[in-house]
Formats: C-alpha cells, structure tokens, sequence
C-alpha cells in the first residue's frame, strides 16, 4: 500500500467522545501495541457531523482529529438501516437519542414507526447495522473501511451489555441480540481469524489487514 503507514508504538487519535465506542476499539486495537488516545482526552471539541452518509460523518471526525492533534486519527460513523423505514435512522441514529443519548426512547421510536408501517412479521422488519472506518493522516491521507451485518428488529428489546440499537438487534443466523452477546461474541476477530459479527469488526477486520498486518 502506497502513502503513511501505521507502526508499533506510533499514536493513534481514536476520533470519538462516545464511551461504548471507546471500549470497542480499546478492546479491537489491543493486540497492535499502538499507542491509542481518544479525541476526548485530547480534549479536542466534537465536530459538527453535517454529511448525509456515513462516509462523509466519519472523514469529519477524523480529518479533524488529525488536523488539531499532529496524529493519525481513526473515525468510525455508524447507524442502524430499517428497511421498512426506508432506511431510517441511517446516518441519524445517534439523534434519535436526543442530546440526552437515551437510546431506550430511539428504540421505542422505531418500534412505534414499525408498527405504524404495520412491520409485524420477522420478515417485514430487516435491517442492518453498517459502520464506516476513515482513517486520517495529518498530511491529508485518507482511507476507508466499510462493515455492515444484516439482522432483525425484536421488541421488547433484550439484553444490557451492548449499547445504541444492540438490545433490540437479532443478528442474522443468531438467537440472541447483540444486547446480550459479550464483546468477544460481537467482535469474534483477532489476528489470523476473520469471523467478524459485528457491523464495527467487520469494518476494523478489513482495516486491521490493510494498515496493521506485515
């Protein structure tokens, strides 16, 4: 691969003020002896996600990271696709929360939109967990990494180990939400394996290859 590159021991800005987040990636960059420090411990303000795809939020976050920070920077946008809502929330599941973050009323919102669409059945409430990677280099590199898992939408929702959506998310082929899988469960990926579940491991699988692989 042309262009910067990461090392062993290089710093890396991890683009993001949001705590579950911040845990999966601790957990996901761990085995990379990278030297990780979040955009908020930088004390570096959230910028104003204006982009209409997850693309376009995730360069964002990361090309400010690394402009304000001197150091590669990795983003992630994600968002929860209901196929019945035409693909809400998207790019806007984080406000559904409201500023408060309660993800227990954006969840209550879908069921009330799927139940108003009268998506009743299994098969008439699909949808898809997608994550978008950027990573950012303070030069103006930038390279993307894409993961999506398909699923079902349950209610009541089930489990309270994930965050976001997960409670109420049945992933496909599976009998428990992400709610009520453990990280390891979710991520199911480490060096030499590439059984990602989800949407955020799938993304960091294809990036972890790319960028932090010999």
């Amino acid at each position: 691969m042309s262009g910067p590159r990461l090392s062993p021991g290089d710093t890396l800005v991890v683009a993001t003020h949001n705590k579950g987040k911040l845990r999966e990636f601790a957990d996901l960059l761990k085995p990379f002896g990278l030297k990780t420090v979040s955009a908020g411990e930088l004390g570096l303000p959230e910028p104003p996600e204006t982009g209409t795809t997850f693309e376009e939020n995730a360069t964002i976050k990361a090309v400010a990271a690394a402009t304000a920070s001197g150091y590669p920077a990795l983003s992630d946008d994600s968002g929860l696709c209901v196929d019945a809502l035409d693909g809400e929330p998207g790019v806007y599941s984080a406000d559904w929360a409201g500023s408060d973050k309660d993800f227990s009323r954006a969840m209550r919102n879908v069921e009330e939109k799927l139940q108003l669409a009268k998506a009743v059945s299994p098969e008439a409430r699909t949808g898809r967990f997608v994550a978008v990677l950027c990573l950012a280099f303070p030069g103006g590199e930038r390279r993307y990494y894409r993961g999506e898992v398909e699923g079902t939408l349950v209610w009541p929702p089930r489990g309270t180990i994930g965050f976001g959506y997960d409670p109420m998310f049945l992933p496909e082929g599976h009998e428990r939400t992400f709610g009520e899988m453990s990280a390891d469960e979710k991520h199911g990926w480490s060096a030499g394996r590439t059984d990602a579940l989800s949407h955020r491991a799938r993304a960091f699988a294809l990036f972890a290859a790319a960028e932090l692989q010999d």
